[in-house]
């Protein structure tokens, strides 16, 4: 019987003889009372195939391990890489181990499988290798992912990939998100390299969400595979949430719903969209102390032209606008909106909401006609949930 390529089997078998007459070892029997009887016919092991074939090289890191046993049952199969094992799965009748996961790229694996049956025990092993990916997939950038950072409930998680990805869906099949306390939630594609989550709702406060990228072996387009996975913890704190009304020139800051702060605030004049402060959902995005702000597209000696250097600024859209202190403007701050479209407060509040100030914490603002873009820095409360899920791989 030849052997199977690629396969290496150890078959045992049970053999039977009668004796008769007194031959000696080595002898057949001879014939006599007592006569040769019909033995029954031996009972092969069980034959164990596995797949990739032991030598194959350059194994595509999405092709599944599959082993097979014929005249008995899988006891037990192990793969491993280095030090890793690839988890799998028996069919019903333990005939049958197929792999769960992808594999990884650049990697040498090890299989070996039992196997058991009325002949006896088989075992068998394989060894192969897997490609190397010709456009390596992986994660450049996580935010939030500074470790031991503590953010705000409206923090959405942004994923930003080393290069296009095609099969999207197979990429957010990738990307899990698991909260202590789990709401709702979608992903959105804003362009070939870069995807947010972002919940339906606020994420619950003072809790712990794990995003985790399990791009190892996962196919992301032609010659384009994951190399690596990546987990990033994440800290939600305190929902801090902070009220502008421009029209009252009041700002509100709750704490878990409680109220720990009022403001006096001046916000943007409005003379000029530009100068019109934007309404909605804000997020905190960074601060500086202190912080140069030019007026957008002017040079100096243009009309409107200004170039201020404030303290305590936090900033909360693209477009330029900050929560900062404002001394000269103390005069109209809780009376009139004077300001280029920032929103300024007296500066010791500023430097308390600086000092408090989380990424990802929520300021909404009311009060004019110029509403915030969803894609202005972190504005993308602005978009509504079934919107914003259309923007899905998976979602339908």
């Amino acid at each position: 019987m030849a052997p199977i390529a690629g396969v290496a089997v150890v078959l045992t078998a049970t053999l039977s003889a009668c004796s008769g007459g007194s031959g000696g070892p080595g002898s057949t029997g001879g014939g006599g009372s007592g006569g040769s009887g019909n033995s029954a016919p031996a009972v092969p092991a069980p034959t164990i195939k596995i797949s990739p074939a032991t030598g194959s090289a350059g194994v595509r890191p999405d092709k599944t391990v599959v082993v097979t046993a014929t005249g008995g049952q899988l006891q037990e199969v192990t793969v491993r890489a280095g030090g890793t094992t690839v988890e799998g799965e028996f069919d019903p009748t333990h005939t049958k181990w197929t792999s769960k996961q992808p594999l990884k790229p650049s990697s040498k694996y090890t299989v070996s499988a039992t196997a058991g049956g009325e002949g006896g025990p088989a075992n068998a092993s394989s060894s192969f290798s897997t490609l190397k990916p010709k456009f390596p997939l992986q994660i450049a950038d996580v935010t939030p992912g500074v470790k031991g950072e503590t953010v705000g409930v409206g923090m959405p998680i942004m994923v930003r990939f080393n290069r296009a990805v095609q099969d999207k869906a197979a990429v957010e099949q990738a990307l899990e998100v698991e909260a202590q306390k789990p709401v709702k939630g979608a992903w959105r594609w804003i362009d070939d390299t870069y995807a947010i989550y972002r919940p339906a709702k606020y994420w619950p406060a003072h809790q712990k969400v794990k995003f985790t990228a399990h791009l190892t072996g996962v196919k992301a387009g032609r010659d384009t595979y994951g190399v690596k996975d990546q987990s990033t913890t994440i800290k939600i704190g305190a929902a801090w949430v902070s009220t502008v009304n421009t029209k009252t020139h009041m700002m509100v800051v709750r704490r878990d719903g409680k109220v720990v702060q009022s403001m006096k605030i001046s916000a943007g004049k409005a003379t000029t969209r530009e100068y019109t402060t934007t309404s909605g959902v804000h997020l905190t995005m960074e601060r500086g102390n202190p912080v140069t702000m030019i007026s957008p597209g002017k040079k100096e000696g243009d009309p409107g032209y200004y170039k201020e250097i404030v303290n305590h600024a936090v900033r909360i859209s693209n477009s330029g606008e900050y929560v900062h202190s404002a001394p000269w403007s103390v005069g109209s701050q809780g009376r009139a909106n004077v300001s280029h479209g920032c929103v300024n407060a007296s500066p010791s509040q500023a430097k308390w909401f600086y000092d408090n100030f989380h990424r990802g914490d929520v300021v909404k603002i009311v009060g004019t006609n110029r509403a915030l873009e969803w894609n202005n820095g972190w504005g993308f409360w602005q978009m509504p949930f079934g919107k914003w899920r259309q923007g899905s791989a998976l979602e339908s």
